[in-house]
């Protein structure tokens, strides 16, 4: 079995706040870290209701404080937002708490709507993707120590850098540049073997890595039955029906979703965005990501699970690990 990580949204559930959200989280890594998953990633998200990891720096220095062993960092920093001399410094300031422990996993994408983008940069308008290349460029060199500009304390750090994507692009830059390679399955399917292929043929050994290496994040629901892990899935799938729909919400409760009205088409929405995860028992999601492993050849499966419930998201990672690796001893 490949390492098993962690991606998390800080998904926010109604009638819960932002401090429960990140509580809840803290008691999630505390968890994984005494079950020995690999890595611990926060996400960033802005102007959505329902999930609370804005600023992944800030949460990753909680994270990481709070546990003991697990690698903390950033799924991702989605570079355009941000001035890459402040993202060498946040980073710099991290592998400084936390030596050896510290992922920087980079976004090309603002992940954002344009007026929250221009609103991060205090620009006229984001940048684009024919910028990503020198924007990570200048953000490597502040911590080889000759960028344009001295960062206090990036430079000597050694925060792994990992590039993040949905598609073909940044698996073309992770491999050209000999970097590792984390696809975000849980939401761009449809593109993950072919950017992998792409990411494979493309890659040119490094200082970092001699082989590529691949990691995907894919949504995974796990309970006893088959039947309560889409009752604990759905309420995930509702909220990203509301978000394609123009109207980001808070994590509704397995309740609340299952009264959901739903449209022929928006029940159909819902139907294949759960066809697309992996939801079942023990037995079931081990089957699943099995299957999805042998698909995808993946040195590293990154777990995203939204639930509704602390200590049922908290269960779910445990019937994971269970599943695939054995109980803990």
């Amino acid at each position: 079995m490949v390492p098993l990580s962690v991606l998390d949204l800080v998904p926010v559930g109604s009638g819960a706040s932002a401090t429960d959200a990140l509580a809840a989280s803290t008691a999630l890594a505390r968890r994984v870290d005494e079950l020995g998953y690999q890595r611990y990633w926060l996400a960033e998200h802005h102007g959505m209701p329902g999930i609370a990891s804005s600023a992944p720096a800030v949460i990753i220095a909680h994270i990481a404080a709070a546990t003991t062993r697990i690698r903390v960092g950033s799924g991702g920093v989605m570079l355009p937002n941000h001035q890459p001399l402040v993202v060498a410094e946040q980073f710099g300031i991290l592998d400084a708490l936390h030596p050896g422990r510290i992922d920087l996993g980079i976004g090309r994408a603002p992940g954002t709507d344009q007026r929250t983008a221009r609103a991060l940069r205090r620009g006229t308008s984001p940048l684009g993707a024919d910028d990503f290349p020198d924007q990570l460029v200048e953000l490597v060199s502040y911590f080889r120590g000759d960028g344009p500009v001295l960062a206090v304390p990036a430079t000597g750090a050694q925060p792994a850098i990992w590039l993040l994507g949905s598609s073909d692009y940044s698996a073309q830059v992770a491999g050209m540049l000999g970097l590792p390679f984390a696809f975000a399955h849980h939401f761009a399917a449809e593109n993950t073997i072919p950017a992998l292929t792409l990411y494979r043929e493309r890659f040119q050994p490094s200082a970092v890595l001699q082989q590529p290496y691949a990691m995907i994040a894919a949504a995974v629901f796990a309970a006893e039955t088959d039947e309560e892990a889409r009752r604990l899935a759905l309420p995930s799938a509702i909220q990203f029906l509301q978000l394609r729909k123009g109207n980001p919400g808070l994590l509704p409760s397995p309740e609340e979703a299952a009264a959901h009205e739903l449209s022929d088409f928006e029940r159909a929405f819902v139907e294949d965005r759960m066809s697309q995860q992996i939801i079942g028992s023990p037995d079931t999601v081990r089957e699943g990501v099995t299957e999805l492993l042998e698909r995808t050849e993946a040195d590293e499966l990154m777990i995203v699970t939204a639930m509704h419930g602390a200590a049922d998201r908290i269960r779910s990672y445990e019937i994971v690990h269970e599943a695939l690796v054995g109980a803990p001893v």
